[in-house]
């Protein structure tokens, strides 16, 4: 009679233990027992975390890498609007060193322009003294021309300063003389020596004229 504790020992063995086949393809088989089958699904926290970290490894590497992409396509755009800009830039500055070159060589075109006519009238006028004895005539032309000058000033913002009679003001006059007056207040104008004028306003030279300085009479001595 078999013993039945070996019996036991022994089913208790074959459950623990691996078997191997063949089957009737001539190909050897195994069958899992219950523990490897333990062993094979069981994962370790470490490879729980390892898994894990590689994982936000590899998120944040793809993030960076976004992000990176981002970054260089914005780098890109800058670049280009600063050269634009630096071109716009180098564009201005020979644009504006040519109006300033041609401002100062040009300037003045439209008065000259102006003074031609004038020189016309001069030339005619000579001509006209050389084969004539006629002074009056020259003298005449000479006034005609001398007025024509001055609305050719005037149309070019060139404004003749008054003074005679007026207070001295030193902002537009320049006294040369000083002239003792029993009729006048002391720092009035009493003679123009040169005139003085105004281009738009702003000073283009002083009139030089001579100042009175007030004297007493007899009567005010009294």
């Amino acid at each position: 009679m078999p013993d039945s504790h070996a019996e036991g020992r022994s089913g208790k063995n074959c459950a623990c233990s691996k078997t191997i086949r063949k089957g009737n393809s001539g190909v050897m088989t195994k069958r899992l027992t219950k523990k490897d089958k333990e062993e094979k699904i069981e994962i370790s926290p470490e490879s729980v975390e390892m898994a894990a970290g590689a994982e936000s490894e590899e998120t944040t590497r793809h993030d960076l890498e976004k992000e990176l992409e981002k970054t260089t396509k914005e780098a890109a755009e800058n670049y280009d609007k600063y050269l634009r800009a630096a071109a716009e830039l180098e564009n201005y500055r020979k644009r504006a060193a040519r109006d300033k070159a041609d401002a100062i060589n040009f300037g003045n075109e439209t008065l000259m322009r102006d003074l031609l006519p004038i020189i016309d009238s001069l030339e005619r006028a000579l001509e006209h003294t050389s084969s004539s004895n006629d002074f009056d005539s020259f003298v005449e032309g000479l006034k005609l021309i001398y007025d024509k000058l001055l609305r050719t000033l005037e149309k070019n913002g060139v404004e003749r300063i008054d003074a005679a009679g007026k207070d001295f003001d030193p902002n537009f006059h320049e006294a040369v003389l000083q002239v003792e007056s029993v009729e006048l207040d002391d720092n009035k104008v009493v003679e123009t020596y040169e005139n003085g004028y105004l281009l738009n306003g702003r000073l283009l030279r002083p009139v030089k004229v001579s100042v009175s300085k007030h004297i007493a009479n007899e009567r005010e001595i009294q």
